[in-house]
């Protein structure tokens, strides 16, 4: 009788969307490691993500592919079709849903070296004027974090779309990552076809135009939330929020993309603005293992306590690592890690384990 009325239970928490706690994605997110590091790559998603459980990987791999639609494009000592191979074969082998990532918008500089793109096609700058100094500071005079291309430049997306389904295509993705966090320039004066336009229309037009053009092959768009979020209202600031009233965007965008929500210090509540706003959402942790934990915490709890229809916008946590491939595999296997590569490590360390505590 007791084993009859469990099962009962379960089945009506199931029916009501209640109880429901387990994680579409558990992933992580690095970037594409260097040609000499690929097979060590291959070996620890072997031995260290697949048993952990994660289940999602994105590579960041911007230029550092050997790009046959746009050899242009290509950075110096490239991966090859037959590096990104290994790489897929593991993620099959293990169900790991492994997606790439190319910068799209924002970030096409970084301090003083353009990107690629706006290196063989400084046309699509959408700040010309603004020069990277040979010695790069924040704060500056400029406002210069990274540079963005212009969204409007009639022949941007003829370039970057030849990119994003070549990459999508070798790495046989289902989504693709456009990175798109960070965006401070946008709708800039000096831009002669984006200057006074409404800065939130311009980045839901770039999201939706780029989701659309996935869409057509089935693809999925992720992107970092920061740009949807009201840096000033929330106090969140300009990093995690914006300041150049892009939020609104939020409102504007396919409900099919996905988000993913980085808050580095603190367990933010955000994931439940986005998915109010009808969006799907991961939370992201990156240094602090503690963090780490109370964002698994804190996903779980709202999936327990939403109805069905929010439960499933909670897919689950990414871990995020900013140092290189090699650097992190190095110190991940160093019996004495550097102080803030320890950091990382032991957050991804911690959100496996917390994910695995709350499944069990």
């Amino acid at each position: 009788m007791g084993r009859k009325i469990t099962l009962l239970i379960l089945l009506l928490a199931t029916t009501l969307g209640f109880g429901q706690s387990s994680f579409a994605v558990k992933g992580f997110c690095i970037a594409a490691p260097s040609k000499d590091k690929v097979n060590d790559f291959v070996k620890f998603i072997e031995d260290e993500l697949a048993p952990g459980g994660i289940n999602t990987i994105i590579l960041r791999v911007d230029y550092k592919y050997a790009y046959e639609s746009r050899p242009e494009l290509r950075d110096e000592n490239p991966l090859s079709k037959e590096d990104v191979k290994k790489m897929v074969a593991a993620s099959k082998k293990h169900n790991i849903n492994l997606i790439p990532q190319v910068n799209l918008l924002g970030h096409q500089s970084w301090h003083s070296d353009l990107s690629k793109l706006l290196e063989v096609y400084p046309d699509f700058d959408e700040t010309p004027n603004v020069k990277l100094p040979e010695k790069y500071e924040w704060p500056n005079a400029d406002r210069l974090y990274c540079k963005s291309y212009c969204p409007l430049h009639p022949e941007v997306h003829d370039v970057v779309f030849d990119i994003v389904d070549e990459i999508v295509e070798v790495f046989e993705a289902k989504a693709f990552h456009a990175g798109m966090d960070e965006v401070f320039y946008l709708a800039h004066p000096d831009c002669p076809r984006c200057q006074g336009k409404d800065p939130a229309m311009l980045f839901a037009g770039e999201v939706n135009k780029i989701s659309d053009h996935l869409q057509k092959g089935g693809k999925e768009l992720w992107i970092w939330g920061d740009r949807l979020i009201d840096g000033t209202d929330s106090g969140i600031g300009m990093w995690e929020g914006s300041y150049n009233n892009t939020a609104n965007a939020v409102n504007l965008i396919s409900k099919s993309v996905v988000i993913c929500d980085w808050h580095y210090e603190k367990a933010i509540p955000t994931p439940a603005y986005f998915a109010m706003n009808g969006l799907q959402v991961i939370a992201c942790p990156w240094r602090r293992p503690k963090v780490a934990e109370q964002q698994v915490q804190m996903m779980h709890s709202f999936k327990q306590n939403s109805t069905p229809e929010m439960a499933e916008k909670y897919l689950g946590v990414m871990h995020t690592v900013w140092s290189s491939a090699d650097s992190f595999l190095e110190n991940y296997y160093s019996q004495k890690p550097d102080e803030a590569s320890a950091g990382v490590v032991n957050t991804l360390k911690a959100m496996i384990a917390e994910t695995q505590r709350i499944k069990n």
